[in-house]
This record gives structure tokens, sequence and C-alpha cells, in this order.
């Protein structure tokens, strides 16, 4: 299976958790491009979604289903978003799309983060992929230096603007062995709107697609 139909396969899969709820989660990225498909087949069943970004707002829109306010519909029951990095511990890395600091609003909104992926965001021990972290415009070369104290070797994502017209930093070269502490750690750095870590809240359910079968964990 190619990488793409690996990615619909567990996007697929992810649906089975979100019958007989009425309102959704919803994140962004390829593999939750596909989730939004699945989910116009079931929209009949749902009163609509929260979104975490304007691209996934605009995908939304244009399969039918109804885009709601975080703030007129309070805690979620569920969330299904993907990952760029996935840990033993459901802890991961995300930002890669820029939508961190919205996704992570909505994972601490929800009673339950199904996270969706292809077998090869799976890691040991997260930090591979380049670590992003949103900040405030103005803040970003302060941020940067701060986090070169702590090992890092950040890279400014030029011509990235974010849907809270942030800035993004790429975080290279962090192998990160606590990341509840890391992200804690990063979060205080003044000008900080958040860190890709997901592990002071992870996902609740893991599924990745690998060959012909869907593990969860």
């Amino acid at each position: 299976m190619t990488q793409d139909e690996l990615k619909q396969k567990v996007a697929y899969a992810a649906l089975d958790y979100v019958k007989g709820v009425s309102i959704v989660g919803v994140g962004t990225g390829s593999t939750v491009f596909h989730f939004i498909n699945g989910l116009a087949e079931m929209k009949s069943g749902i009163e609509g979604a929260v979104s975490s970004s304007e691209a996934t707002t605009a995908h939304l829109k244009k399969m039918g289903i109804p885009v709601l306010d975080l703030n007129d519909v309070g805690t979620l029951e569920v969330y299904v978003d993907g990952a760029d990095e996935i840990d033993p511990n459901k802890k991961l890395i995300k930002g890669g799309g820029a939508a961190l600091t919205r996704e992570k609003i909505i994972a601490g909104a929800s009673k339950k983060f199904v996270c969706i992926a292809d077998g090869s965001k799976r890691v040991d021990v997260l930090g591979k992929f380049p670590l992003p972290v949103e900040v405030i415009p103005m803040a970003r070369s302060f941020v940067a230096r701060e986090i070169v104290k702590l090992g890092g070797q950040p890279v400014w994502r030029e011509n990235c603007v974010t849907d809270n017209s942030g800035h993004i930093l790429d975080v290279h070269n962090l192998n990160i062995v606590d990341p509840s502490e890391l992200e804690k750690t990063i979060n205080n750095i003044p000008g900080v709107i958040t860190v890709g870590i997901f592990s002071l809240r992870p996902a609740d359910i893991v599924l990745v697609s690998e060959g012909e079968e869907i593990i969860t964990f």
C-alpha cells in the first residue's frame, strides 16, 4: 500500500470512535483530510465539527459539515488528529502543518483524543522530527537564543505565518527523553505561544496503519 492509502485506511478506522458523537473535534493534515472525507459520509448523524485550522475549516465546509466555535460548544467528546511523531507512551510531536496551537487547545478541551497516523510516525524517542515552536513574531530571535541554551538548533520557518499570526521555529537535534519537562520549559519562555510537544495532554488512543493491519494502543 502507498503511504496515502495507509493514511486513508487509518483515517477511516477512526470513524468508529465518532459514531453517536454530535460534535467532533477535527485536526489538521493529510491524514485528517481523509478523515474529513469519511466524516462527510456520516454527516447526517452529527451536528457539526470544531476545526483546528483555516485549512480544515475550508475542507469541512466544502464537504458540507457545519463548523462550530469552540467557545459555543464547551467540552468535546472526541478529537481526531494526526501527528508528526508518536512515542510508545502516546506522547506526540505535532506542528508540521503549523496548526499546533489550535490543535493543543482542542485536544485540551476534549475528553478523548484519538491520534491517527501511518506507521512511519512511530518512534522510540521523540525528536528526530524537528520540533515546531510557535512564537510571537517580535520574540522570534530571543526565543531562538533561549532554545539554543537547551541544546536545540532552531530554524525559522520562513514564509510561514500561522492562523494566529505567529511564526514557527523548527528545532533540530533534540533527543526528547523527558517530553513533559521540556514542554513546560519551552512553554515558559516569554514570547512562546506554544510548543509542539503533546505530552502534558497526550493522545488517549493511537491508531497506526502498518500494511493491512491497524494497530491500536
